[in-house]
Order: structure tokens, then C-alpha cells, then sequence
């Protein structure tokens, strides 16, 4: 079709594809500026205004001021995305490495013993009786 039959320019036939929706990351310095501008705007009838300007929904400046009053500066920062990790899951991860660690030591104790222990006999001297009340 040409541009006579749609009645529409080339500029208008390529701006019909909607682009696919992006999420938006507002960075921390970002979102304390808007906040700042909104808290000056208090009265005046213009935050209508700055959120239509920005693109932003009033829900989403209102999680910003809460984050803002808890004084979590890193929950206006973007959000870490993935599995929350588990304090009990990684204590027992670091728990189980040092359990590994000591059992590899005290295998290697024992070999160094069991070695002592034939070199003795192989010399010809006896070893003082292990103290079973230690």
C-alpha cells in the first residue's frame, strides 16, 4: 500500500509497532531527586504534574517514601534479584566445611601416628600405654 491509500506518512507506518514493555530501574540518586522535587511541590497541585512527566505511578513514589522513612538507603538502590539467602543455610554451609576441614586433619593425625607407631616397632622401643581417661 502507498502512503495515498493509507492516508498515513512512512514516519507514522513505523512508529504503529509498539515496542515491547521494558522494567524500569530507577537508580538511588534517581529516586531521592524525585522525592525531593514531589516534597516541594506539596500544595502547589504540581506532583500530578511532575509524576505524568516523569512516567511514574503515585504507588510506587509512596514505596520510595517508605524506604525513605525506614532510613534503608539500600532498598532505594535496585533490587538484587535471585533466591534470599538463608543466614540458617549459610551457617550450616560453613558448618559443614569446617566439619570437612577437621575430619581431613584428623585423618592426617592418625596416619602420622600409625606411621610413628611402626617406626617404634621397627626400632624396637615401646610406646608408653594410651591413658584411656584422656
Amino acid at each position: 500500500m502507498t502512503e495515498e491509500q493509507t492516508g498515513k506518512t512512512e514516519a507514522e507506518i513505523k512508529t504503529e509497532v509498539v515496542a515491547k514493555a521494558k522494567r524500569h530501574q530507577h537508580s538511588a540518586e534517581y529516586k531521592l531527586r524525585i522525592l525531593r522535587e514531589l516534597d516541594e511541590c506539596k500544595g502547589t497541585g504540581m506532583a500530578g504534574a511532575l509524576l505524568r512527566r516523569e512516567g511514574l505511578y503515585s504507588s510506587l513514589v509512596s514505596k520510595w517514601r517508605e524506604q525513605r522513612e525506614r532510613g534503608s538507603l539500600s532498598g532505594l538502590s535496585e533490587q538484587r534479584r535471585g533466591p534470599k539467602v538463608d543466614p540458617t543455610t549459610a551457617e550450616l554451609a560453613r558448618l559443614q566445611r569446617e566439619n570437612k576441614r577437621l575430619k581431613e586433619q584428623l585423618e592426617r593425625a592418625e596416619l602420622i601416628i600409625d606411621v610413628q607407631k611402626k617406626v617404634a616397632q621397627l626400632v624396637g622401643t615401646t610406646l608408653p600405654p594410651k591413658n584411656e581417661e584422656d
